[in-house]
């Protein structure tokens, strides 16, 4: 090609790239294939992390989680069902007090028989306003060693049940592969901020708030009433590793610098606790070590008769190799 050809191919002609894109358009325009989305064009946006972008690192973070929404289900957001706190329907209302004040959430679920027979739910408003109704009233007798107006707690009996002071509101229902952001959507159109997740047989899988759905996009929520939680996984000062049993096996496998996802046995679990339910068979008791590989040990720390709960991790000395001295034989007795 000669320079006047060549200057007319990089000055003139188009390039092979805008040929490209005009082929792209015109095929677009025909039907022929479909056009970018603004998803698409969103998602480069977002890929592109040059400084001085349209967008913060925050808003950056949100946005990836809002077009992630899409590909997550119920079952990767709920809460499992080891780790839900409900209460029976016969709970009393001085029990249901206790409880709220220490499981550190407004709403509880209710049930019968057990789990798998839920009634509904609990908001701690409701319990609230049910004790002040019945308190509102100020016998007679009383009123003039009361100022006035205040309620009178001693008429309100405590041992009466949930299921007879009828402030149970209904919860939803979700399968487990249902998508996040229409449980999302369902809860607020019929503004229930909580599902039970329910498997194909009719059991509880586990529990998901609005507050869990949420928290996909904004990141964890706390309030003022959230204590600090302690981190999955801490060194402790003789080298060993304390650790909560619902660790990931990639968490704990980046702590300890182990490749437990080469495991077959990692292969089927996701936490540390079923990793050593698996390599045991059954659930260990308290205080009992259980050998694993790549020269781990797992003293449990704390168990109950459905789970592992959490586990202290450490590292068996390797035996020390096999001799290669040769040893010369033994010379007979009487030779010099």
């Amino acid at each position: 090609m000669s320079s006047d050809d060549s200057s007319r191919a990089t000055d003139g002609a188009p390039s092979r790239d805008a040929e490209a894109g005009l082929f792209d358009r015109v095929l677009s325009a025909l039907g022929l294939k479909a056009a970018p989305s603004f998803r698409d064009d969103l998602e480069d946006a977002l890929a592109d992390r040059a400084e001085g972008g349209d967008f913060s690192p925050r808003e950056r973070e949100m946005l990836k989680n809002v077009l992630g929404l899409r590909e997550r289900r119920v079952d990767d957001v709920m809460v499992p069902r080891a780790d839900i706190v409900a209460v029976p329907l016969d709970t009393s209302l001085g029990d249901l007090l206790r409880i709220f004040r220490t499981a550190g959430h407004s709403r509880l679920p209710v049930y019968a028989e057990s789990l798998d027979d839920p009634r509904g739910m609990v908001h701690i408003r409701d319990y609230i306003d049910y004790i002040a109704a019945k308190a509102e009233t100020v016998p007679p007798s009383r009123r003039r060693k009361m100022p006035a107006g205040a309620p009178d707690l001693g008429k309100v009996d405590l041992s009466t049940t949930l299921g007879t002071a009828k402030i149970l509101r209904p919860v939803l229902y979700a399968p487990p592969s249902m998508p996040a952001l229409d449980l999302l959507a369902k809860m607020q159109t019929t503004r229930t901020h909580m599902a039970l997740v329910i498997d194909e047989y009719g059991g509880t899988d586990g529990l998901v708030s609005i507050e869990d759905l949420v928290e996909i996009v904004v990141g964890d929520i706390e309030d003022e009433h959230d204590s600090e939680d302690a981190p999955m996984i801490a060194p402790t000062s003789d080298g060993d590793f304390i650790a909560d049993a619902r660790v990931s096996l990639e968490e704990f496998g980046a702590a300890l610098a182990v490749e437990l996802g080469m495991d077959e046995i990692a292969e089927e679990v996701d936490t540390l606790g079923g990793y050593i339910v698996t390599l045991a068979g059954r659930v260990p008791v308290r205080g009992e070590i259980i050998a694993g590989l790549q020269e781990l040990e797992f003293e449990v720390l704390d168990a109950d008769p459905r789970r592992v709960k959490k586990v202290r991790v450490h590292r068996r000395t390797p035996a020390p190799p096999p001799s290669t001295d040769v040893v010369p034989p033994a010379k007979p007795a009487g030779d010099v």
